[in-house]
């Protein structure tokens, strides 16, 4: 077996989704206990203790206890090499979650047993599905009172259209579980009173189903009903079958509670076991010379030529350095720093240098990487979401990533008019990033622009970055616009604010490669101009990205 094949079939990259406090940083923050990349794990609820989520690690994150941008994480566990990205769960940095879950092979689902399947977590899931992306399911919480694990299972299938099989079943009375059965290993997990408050690995037992010490440990009442449900599950439940779980149609399902590392080792153990490695990633287009030519073809992860993509930009990770690094998923091949590559977009080699792997903010400096790694380059504002390098002698362009329409807008411009050189660097920045769209009024000067999101909870975060980050107050005037589109004429002319029936009744702008976009209060307008223009043409995206 070649270096590379063995180096893949060793990655796990998977991505933890939920609705927000489902628990989502805490079981990463456990899964790098138990992976030994930290020793001792932070205090997340607390918002005044001196420690915080190793993932969330913008200032703002640790003041307001939600993760508000994708984190990579990487350690070594069981001779796997695993990498994690945690994701903002708060439906306002959506966004964010989506561009990641294209990096990645799998996902972590993680329900709160008390709420089962929230709002944001169909969205989420809907994405993964669409993707046909495997789905593990981590319902946590178990150490309060929540729903039984039977309608657990019913809502998910409900709710969701996902079948499920449990891996491991709780053990005792609602809220005070003592342990896990092992329906793989056919034996008994009982946990230690949790003396740590979840900083340190749980003490457990091991004990065999017939060992009857068992009936001593959890009492007679709770072995029936242990016993009662595993026939139930064996007799009406699904069968495990790996094929449905590698297409995402049936998703194991694990107990336990992040908190007080309740079932977590038993959730890793078997999760290595099942998610699969790296997968084949399709291309959209060949390149030679400047003709682009669609193609079915799949780039599978042993191919020995170099492919990989761009799916997160990041600035002033460190403060201290003010730099940006552009994220990438190796796709194929084995990276090398200081490899040459073909960069797609600048249609152009490119050397990839100072190459970094992450724990959060802190990272290292690596000579060597493959399929299934994140790897962190140095920008110097050449790279863009979506951006595909690969090998000179094959040149290609991966999928494209979908881009979702800004919903909530404001003008934005500097409080003080001495800052504008570091208010429209903090800004264009931003925009790279993928933080918030920008947009520029047509016919009004470069003191203001017009900011779009997602969700009013990114002005929060634009507002504050661009104080930490660029020293520069900010004067933020929302809008009452919340539908954007994207316009031109069928016969390829100009749209302006001139030949454009309707302008006036919304804000004619443009984007930041000069594409028309109207923005408008409501559906029913853009319903009356789309009658007064038959020949205008209407996207929720850009048309073209001005390349």
């Amino acid at each position: 077996m070649s270096e590379l094949t063995t180096e893949i079939s060793r990655r796990r990259t998977f991505a933890i989704i939920s609705h927000p406090d489902a628990g989502k940083t805490t079981l990463t923050e456990k899964l790098l206990l138990y992976g030994g990349a930290i020793h001792l794990a932070g205090s997340i609820k607390s918002r005044k203790a001196a420690r915080h989520a190793v993932s969330d690690w913008m200032e703002i994150e640790k003041q307001r206890g939600i993760s508000v941008t994708s984190s990579v994480l990487q350690f070594d566990y069981a001779g796997c090499r695993i990498n994690i990205l945690d994701t903002p769960g708060h439906q306002d940095f959506s966004e964010d979650t989506y561009r990641t879950l294209m990096a990645v092979d799998s996902a972590v689902m993680v329900l709160d047993a008390a709420k089962g399947v929230e709002a944001q977590t169909k969205k989420l899931f809907k994405v993964c599905r669409q993707r046909h992306i495997p789905i593990f399911t981590f319902i946590n919480k178990l150490d309060r009172y929540g729903k039984s694990p039977l309608d657990l299972m019913d809502e998910l299938e409900k709710v969701l259209g996902i079948q499920s099989y449990p891996m491991n079943w709780a053990i005792g009375i609602n809220g005070a579980y003592q342990g896990v059965y092992d329906r793989t290993k056919n034996r008994i997990e009982l946990f230690a009173d949790d003396s740590s408050h979840g900083q340190k690995e749980r003490v457990s037992e091991i004990f065999m189903t017939d060992d009857p010490e068992v009936i001593s440990r959890i009492g007679q009442e709770n072995f029936d009903a242990l016993h009662d449900d595993l026939t139930l599950l064996d007799e009406a439940g699904e069968k495990f079958d790996r094929d449905k779980i590698a297409r995402g149609e049936l998703t194991p399902l694990f107990f336990g509670s992040a908190m007080t590392n309740f079932g977590v080792k038993n959730f890793l153990e078997e999760f290595i076991r099942l998610a699969p490695p790296p997968q084949p990633r399709k291309i959209a287009f060949e390149i030679s010379g400047d003709q682009k030519v669609t193609s079915n073809m799949v780039i599978e992860p042993d191919d020995q030529k170099f492919s990989a993509f761009v799916f997160k930009i990041q600035a002033n990770m460190n403060p201290a350095h003010r730099d940006r690094l552009a994220f990438i998923r190796i796709c194929s091949g084995k990276f090398e720093r200081n490899m040459s590559v073909f960069h797609s977009a600048e249609g152009k080699s490119v050397k990839l240098s100072q190459p970094q792997q992450f724990l959060a903010q802190d990272r290292q400096i690596i000579d060597e990487a493959f399929p299934g790694d994140i790897v962190g380059l140095f920008d110097p504002g050449i790279f863009g979401i979506g951006d595909t390098l690969c090998d000179e002698r094959f040149k290609f362009e991966f999928e494209e990533f979908p881009t979702f329409p800004p919903e909530k807008f404001a003008r934005v411009q500097a409080r003080d008019t001495m800052k504008r050189k570091q208010f429209i660097k903090g800004i264009a920045q931003l925009t790279q990033e993928g933080a918030i769209q920008l947009f520029h009024q047509a016919g009004v000067g470069t003191e203001s622009f017009i900011v779009g999101t997602v969700g009013t909870l990114q002005f929060e975060v634009l507002i504050y970055r661009l104080k930490s980050e660029y020293n520069v107050d900010v004067i933020l005037e929302m809008q009452p616009f919340e539908v954007a589109r994207w316009l031109r004429f069928d016969d390829g002319s100009e749209v302006t604010p001139e030949n454009l029936h309707g302008a006036d009744r919304g804000m004619f702008v443009l984007d930041r490669f000069g594409n028309p976009v109207l923005l408008v209060e409501s559906e029913w307008s853009l319903g009356w101009i789309r009658d007064h223009n038959p020949n205008l043409e209407m996207n929720q995206n850009p048309f073209s990205k001005g390349e």
